[in-house]
Parts: structure tokens; C-alpha cells; sequence
């Protein structure tokens, strides 16, 4: 049943489920309403329609969450808020792909690199707290966050190789990117909606959170 609110705004676990949501379902809504077999996310851009809507919209809506997002670190605070920016960056600044060239060089592949990076720290700082508590879901979730940290660094440096040896891998493997980049956006929608607090498998009774449902803040 829904209750009063007692606050005026959402708080970290709210924003934690709504990001893992988005970010769960970026690389499979682009690639559906593409009208080609897109080699990348970001060539969704070039697609036009639902498919561009989709990109520009959810990575729009990331950065305004991760804004919101302070975390409880003084440096959460403030990477959030570059990783906000970086997002914006990906939008905004289309890749040179496609057969399409880069509106400004670098930017967006930049752009896209410190915020992977960034959400993979994140998976470093959940993976310390939830390590910290040691009863048997917390280490559940500690193994999930150091899985989704590691597939986001491997296909960070997996991407990385392949921009510099001018698409070599891409060469052998068929839409490299597009799964480098999937597999970064699934293992940071599962490491947030983890740490949303809301999966009852892997959270105990007393810290799990329902955003239908008021409790008082951690």
C-alpha cells in the first residue's frame, strides 16, 4: 500500500533501481528500433527515429541521475558528477561511425571512457561496503559488484585495443563494439539495480528497500 511521503525527493536507492533499469535496457531498445544491424550503440544516433529518441533520452536521463547522485565519499561526489558530464558528452557528440565523421574528434569516444571507468569505481566502492558487512547476501552482492567492475575494465581495454590498431578486432568480430559497449551497460545496470537494494534474494529483510514504500534513510 502506498504511504505519505515523508520526504520531498527520491533518494540513492531510488535512483540506484531507476539507473540500473535504463542502463540494462539502452543497448537492447536502440538495437530493436534500429532499422540495421547497428555496429555500435552510439551509431544508433544515425538511425534516426526510436532508435536515436532511445540513445539521446535514457544517456540524457543517466546523467541527470548521476547529477543527483552524491554517494557517501566526498570523491563519489564529485565523480558522479564528471561521469554526468561524460554522459552528456556521448549524446551530444556523435561518434565517427557509420560512414558518418565525428562532429568533434575524440570527444565522445573520450566521453565514453571516463564514464566506464568512473561506473567501474563505483563497482569498487559497493564492492567495499557490502564486503564490510560480511553476512552471507552482502557477500553475494560483493561477488556480483567485482564480476560487473571486471567485465566493464575488460571491455574498456578490449575497445581501446581495437581503436588502436584501427578496428582489427572489429575486423575479426562482427560488432565488437556494440558488444563491448552492451557488456559495460548491462554489468552497470546490474552493479546499480544490486545495489538498489531491492532484488530479495540477495538482500536481507532488514535493508531491503521498496520505492513504494517509506523508510527511514540508511
Amino acid at each position: 500500500m502506498l504511504s505519505t511521503p515523508k520526504r520531498e525527493e527520491i533518494d540513492h536507492r531510488t535512483i540506484k533501481l531507476i539507473v540500473g533499469v535504463i542502463a540494462l535496457s539502452l543497448a537492447t531498445l536502440t538495437a530493436a528500433f534500429a532499422s540495421t544491424a547497428i555496429e555500435s550503440i552510439s551509431a544508433s544516433y544515425y538511425e534516426g527515429g526510436w532508435s536515436q529518441t532511445i540513445f539521446i533520452g535514457f544517456l540524457f536521463a543517466i546523467a541527470a541521475f548521476l547529477l543527483a547522485y552524491n554517494g557517501l565519499l566526498k570523491s563519489e561526489m564529485i565523480l558522479s558528477k564528471v561521469a554526468a558530464g561524460a554522459a552528456l558528452g556521448v549524446a551530444m557528440f556523435p561518434c565517427e561511425c557509420s560512414g558518418h565523421p565525428a562532429l568533434l574528434p575524440y570527444v565522445h569516444g573520450a566521453s565514453a571512457a571516463v564514464m566506464f571507468v568512473i561506473l567501474a569505481y563505483f563497482c569498487y566502492c559497493f564492492y567495499r561496503r557490502a564486503k564490510a558487512k560480511g553476512y552471507p547476501q552482502a557477500k553475494v552482492r560483493a561477488a556480483i559488484y567485482v564480476a560487473c567492475g571486471a567485465v566493464i575494465i575488460t571491455s574498456i581495454v578490449v575497445l581501446a585495443l581495437n581503436s588502436f590498431t584501427g578496428g582489427a578486432l572489429a575486423d575479426r568480430v562482427p560488432r565488437l563494439v556494440f558488444y563491448g559497449e552492451a557488456a559495460s551497460l548491462i554489468a552497470f545496470g546490474i552493479s546499480w539495480l544490486t545495489a538498489s537494494r531491492t532484488i530479495p534474494v540477495i538482500t536481507n529483510k532488514e535493508e531491503r528497500f521498496s520505492p513504494l514504500r517509506e523508510v527511514n534513510p540508511e
